[in-house]
């Protein structure tokens, strides 16, 4: 590459790793919040919190790149138009197709990355997420036993223990069960086991009372029991389906989904075939909205005002063409055989940065025809 075109490529980048890293915390946060109050909620350790964190990653990154190579591609040509360093090259002899050549490499590198995160680190990650989720929703010890606090392990329960020993019993055990609105009742016990059996979890407490309310006659009914087993294998949802995510099944898989797969996922084939040309055609519109950013700037001429309408311009475009493809994914989804069609807005994305690109190069010419229309009569 010319040294322009490393000088062009090396202030992309930077560019590109700062609004990255922004764009990530924003977007991370949010969700990071959430997660926190569901893990810790159930009882979870900061080190959960911070392995699903992680897995989550990817899936944050993906989304935020091609966003991110856009907003460098727009501040680094508003940089170098600023400090006329394009037009110096411009005055070498310098075409709007010549300096573009340097953000399409900016746009191949963006749309690498995206591509490995969408088609290879992101199923990855969400399957593991989803083994660990299973792991911790089965694991009865981390969700019922810390000490101390009020736990909520599912609607309508309420598990409360004092203190746990290092043998594992547990003293001063709590538990609400208004699962059951016409049968509400509180046990508590002076000490409690959590026992693994062949038919699930028990909680066999010692020494104490079953407080049983009936809203209905407004009456309570208390029994005293030097043992108790209570069966705490219905509180987990251990049942629920194994259905398969479409983020987890690889792109090729989707593309040529089986009837097994269409058994597994409960998905339609629709459905399947869109979501694997999606990790294919979103890695290809980075390289769209960074040409884009590039060449909306360089149409119009010098403005005191800087390039902001230029910038209004390329998001604009950016809308234009996100709507094309939302338009186009629902036919996708009702007919896989229509899957080329959420590669047409790639396409009118190329189409659009030649027709600026060639613009720009020709400012008189598109001024004096402008100028020539709002004459006539």
């Amino acid at each position: 590459m010319a040294r322009f075109d490393r000088y062009l490529l090396s202030q992309l980048m930077v560019f590109f790793g700062f609004f990255a890293l922004v764009l990530v915390m924003v977007y991370w946060v949010n969700q990071a919040v959430l997660l926190f109050d569901r893990l810790i909620a159930d009882g979870q350790s900061a080190a959960v919190f911070l392995e699903f964190t992680a897995l989550s990653l990817p899936n944050v990154i993906r989304v935020v790149l091609p966003v991110a190579g856009f907003a460098a591609s727009v501040y680094a040509t508003n940089r170098l138009s600023s400090e006329s360093e394009l037009v110096v090259v411009q005055a070498m002899g310098f075409s709007s197709f010549r300096l573009a050549r340097a953000v399409l490499v900016f746009g191949l590198i963006v749309a690498l990355l995206t591509g490995i995160l969408a088609n290879i680190l992101v199923p990855i990650s969400e399957t593991r997420l989803k083994e660990r989720s299973v792991e911790i929703k089965n694991n009865i010890t981390a969700r019922f036993l810390t000490e101390g606090e009020f736990l909520h392990p599912t609607d309508g329960i309420t598990f409360y223990i004092r203190e746990i020993t290092p043998e594992g019993e547990l003293k001063d055990v709590f538990m609400s069960d208004n699962r059951d609105e016409n049968n509400q009742v509180i046990y508590t016990a002076k000490n409690a086991f959590l026992v693994r059996e062949e038919t699930g979890p028990k909680l066999v407490m010692f020494d104490g009372m079953a407080q049983t309310l009936d809203p209905k006659s407004n009456r309570l009914f208390t029994t005293s029991f030097s043992d108790f087993s209570y069966d705490i294998g219905g509180l987990v949802d251990g049942n629920a389906p194994n259905r398969s995510r479409i983020s987890e099944i690889s792109t090729r898989d989707l593309i040529f989904p089986t009837p097994e797969l269409l058994a597994k996922t409960g998905y339609s084939a629709p459905m399947l075939v869109y979501s694997g040309h999606k990790r294919i055609a979103q890695p290809l519109l980075a390289i769209v909205m960074a040409l884009i950013g590039f060449s909306t700037l360089l149409v119009g001429s010098f403005s005191r005002f800087g390039v902001v309408r230029q910038i209004i311009a390329a998001i604009l475009i950016i809308v234009l063409i996100r709507a094309l493809d939302s338009v186009l994914t629902e036919f996708v989804r009702r007919d896989e055989t229509l899957w080329w069609l959420l590669y047409v807005p790639v396409l009118v994305g190329f189409l659009v940065t030649a027709l600026l690109l060639w613009m720009s190069e020709r400012p008189g010419r598109i001024k004096r025809l402008f100028q020539r229309r709002v004459a006539m009569p």
